[in-house]
């Protein structure tokens, strides 16, 4: 894949980016309503999805940041947006075009006032690995392999105002409007300005590693302290291969369980035990190792889980809890989803909608043993956020529901059916953790 010498880091610089992106977009739109001419709407539409999810990628990719990571964060989003952007957007999570050596030395040397071979024994200026917020390398210090996670430039200060300019698209996309819809843009941009701090990640990580160690299955890499800083991580380089490549291959329902088990404790454990839990589980951040463990990798994302967003959401994935309207009703105005200015017309509709969504979602809690192998299941899932993303009376309505704690527990759990469902795991033990 070929590097590149420099990022847009002033606003100026990455706003023209988004505004040369939004004219490419423009001109597609113009093709697709000349193709509806000559073509069926679905071939036409298709050929402007693919166009469109291209162009954006292409441009959010030059800009990395919190632009790419919005677009690795609607990767996972597989049952709202159309099969051509989750394709192309997934690329985000492990493979976007890498900064050039030079650039990675002098990047280095700017975080840590020393060039890389001061520091380390030996160190590969080309990386192995570049996501939205950093790119990997690999280097040596004594006996110890290890792999360096340098944040590209100008990726920290522009927080703010790439979500400025992406926030009128999430606008559109997820019907956001009204009082209040600010928290969400704010709880966001807090998440992403925590991942951008290394010396939060470095803690974040030991920490976990040390509460989680005795979950089976389950490996972490040593952080070392002295050789990160702000904007740079260093930890032990782990072998394994990307979750998602480890589920394109023919493995054993044994193993795929196994696999399964431990991703599936690791989260319940943090979820119930901690209330704290990696909020980012997509592919890239995890690995799998010979003997098949499963390996975490990042922990730049951590949600914390508080007891009053907790308890009202576990309530109501008691399957009795769901059944009585009641009490169902009531959890909802504690999790902000009802509220007291909604019309007759909306608290009906949103009762109506968040009961389907959760009879459905909250399934694995009720049973003891559950198969996330089920195509049914999935299916299921997929057609009812077709139904609501197509949804006329919801466009009409006000969007801005749920306290902001849903943005990334959703993400969470979203992420963690999807992986679940790649493993295809088909026994995996709901309340394993508790014996942990």
């Amino acid at each position: 894949m070929k590097s590149i010498d420099n990022i847009p880091t002033s606003k100026i610089q990455r706003a023209s980016k988004l505004i040369t992106t939004g004219l490419k977009v423009g001109v597609n739109y113009a093709k697709y309503y000349g193709e509806k001419i000559v073509k069926s709407e679905e071939e036409a539409k298709e050929n402007l999805n693919e166009a469109n999810a291209t162009d954006i990628y292409d441009g959010l990719k030059t800009l990395k940041g919190s632009a790419l990571k919005v677009a690795q964060m609607l990767s996972m989003e597989k049952n709202i947006l159309p099969s051509a952007y989750v394709e192309k957007f997934s690329l985000s999570q492990f493979s976007v075009p890498p900064l050039s050596p030079p650039l990675v030395v002098k990047t280095f040397k700017n975080y840590f006032k020393k060039s890389p071979l001061e520091v380390f024994d030996t160190f590969t200026a080309k990386s192995v690995n570049a996501a939205s917020i950093g790119q990997v390398h690999k280097a040596t210090k004594g006996s110890k392999n290890l792999a360096v996670k340098i944040q590209y430039p100008g990726v920290a200060e522009s927080i703010s105002s790439d979500l400025a300019m992406v926030k009128p698209i999430a606008i559109k996309m997820f019907n956001i409007k009204g009082e209040g819809s600010d928290e969400y843009f704010k709880e966001v941009e807090n998440k992403l300005t925590e991942e951008t701090n290394y010396v939060l990640e470095l803690k974040q990580s030991k920490e976990i590693a040390e509460q989680c160690k005795n979950i089976p299955n389950l490996k972490f890499p040593n952080y070392y302290s002295e050789y990160s800083s702000e904007k740079i991580l260093t930890m032990d380089w782990m072998e394994g291969v990307h979750l998602s490549e480890f589920t394109s291959k023919n493995n054993s329902v044994e193993v795929l369980n196994k696999i399964g088990q431990a991703l599936w404790d690791f989260y319940m454990y943090q979820m119930h035990v901690l209330k704290k839990v990696h909020a980012d589980p997509h592919p890239g951040n995890f690995l799998v190792s010979e003997k098949n463990e499963l390996i975490v990798i990042d922990f730049g994302c951590m949600k914390e889980v508080p007891d009053s967003f907790y308890v009202p959401y576990f309530e109501l994935a008691q399957k009795e809890n769901i059944e009585n309207s009641e009490f169902f009703e009531s959890k909802l105005y504690e999790l902000e989803i009802l509220r007291d200015d909604d019309t007759d017309e909306e608290k009906k509709f949103f009762k109506s909608l968040f009961y389907e969504m959760l009879s459905l979602f909250t399934q694995p809690f009720h049973e003891e043993v559950f198969d996330f192998s089920d195509d049914v299941f999935f299916n299921r899932i997929a057609e009812l956020g077709q139904k609501y993303a197509k949804s006329t009376e919801l466009k009409k309505m006000n969007g801005n529901r749920g306290s902001k704690h849903f943005i990334y527990i959703n993400r969470t759990f979203f992420g963690l059916y999807n992986l679940m469902h790649d493993l295809k795991a088909n026994h995996i033990q709901i309340n394993n953790f508790k014996s942990l």
